[in-house]
């Protein structure tokens, strides 16, 4: 039976051996801890977990390390997506069979395919896969907007059910529940707490790789308790963390942090680089700010 997608959900970063090999001990690991601090969900091989820097052989033992470790705690969705719409089938069909709960993909990001075209590539999916698609709208990085309108005609494929939405408008969460109902259920892609007062049923956050707990508590407050002012605190309170692994630093600054909390994540493939000695330092003062810390 299909797990219905909820809350807080941390879109992984791939932890790297300090010979730069993926270390899946590691990931098996930081995959339990998740859990265990209490995150809602969990999507490897998205943007964060460098899945364009990975080999296929690669992606799929992350896929099936988190997936296995997870044990059906919690629903898994495998970042799919492709520039080839077959290639995006294939990996969707192989994530499926890996007993992954759902898939997440972002739109063809070089070729900016038209309002049609996109149609075409969810609907071609949807149509070879069980699961339900977590449709990824990032016009920074897919070179293509999905806007509300785009994703109400999306909305009706069957199986395309949820979005991440990922701009900084937080009016798309709005416009999305609003035009589309309930044939598609809003994530927040970068605001998590605005994106809730809005009607969001989930974030898939960057946060959440070093603050599980606080992460899910925040949709936890707005959505279940009603208490909008009580998660506000909690989100302020925390705003410097999100915002430290915001931007660029995205991956660098989440393994910079992680690995001061005492976890090994890492660093990140070229081109990226570790974050300058100044950034560095600027993490590690964050992680003692806030008692991060990393148990297992």
């Amino acid at each position: 039976m299909q797990k219905m997608f909820r809350g807080v959900y941390t879109v992984m970063i791939t932890p790297l051996d300090p010979s730069g090999a993926v270390d899946l001990k590691g990931l098996a690991a930081f995959t339990d801890w998740q859990v265990k601090e209490g995150i809602h969900g969990l999507i490897p091989l998205g943007s964060t977990g460098e899945f364009l820097s990975l080999s296929e052989e690669e992606r799929d033992s992350v896929a099936r390390t988190v997936i296995e470790t997870v044990a059906g705690r919690v629903p898994v969705l495998i970042g799919t997506g492709a520039e080839d719409t077959r290639e995006s089938i294939r990996l969707s069909v192989k994530a499926e069979a890996m007993g992954a709960d759902g898939v997440m993909i972002i739109p063809p990001f070089y070729s900016t395919p038209t309002d049609d075209e996109l149609v075409h590539h969810y609907k071609s999916i949807a149509s070879a896969v069980a699961i339900p698609i977590m449709v990824y709208n990032n016009p920074a990085t897919a070179n293509v907007d999905l806007t509300p309108e785009l994703v109400k005609r999306i909305a009706e494929i069957d199986g395309c059910d949820y979005i991440k939405e990922s701009t900084l408008e937080v009016t798309r969460v709005r416009d999305i529940i609003r035009l589309a109902g309930d044939d598609m259920t809003v994530f927040g892609g970068i605001l998590g707490f605005e994106s809730f007062v809005m009607g969001a049923q989930g974030w898939v956050a960057v946060a959440s790789n070093v603050a599980p707990g606080p992460m899910a508590r925040i949709f936890e407050l707005v959505a279940n308790e009603k208490k909008f002012d009580e998660a506000r605190e909690l989100y302020l309170k925390w705003l410097p963390v999100i915002q430290a692994v915001g931007g660029q630093a995205y991956v660098a600054g989440t393994k910079s942090l992680l690995t001061h909390m005492g976890f090994g994540a890492g660093l990140p493939r070229p081109p990226r680089l570790p974050l300058p000695p100044e950034q560095d330092a600027a993490m590690k003062r964050l992680v003692a700010d806030f008692g991060l810390t990393f148990s297992v």
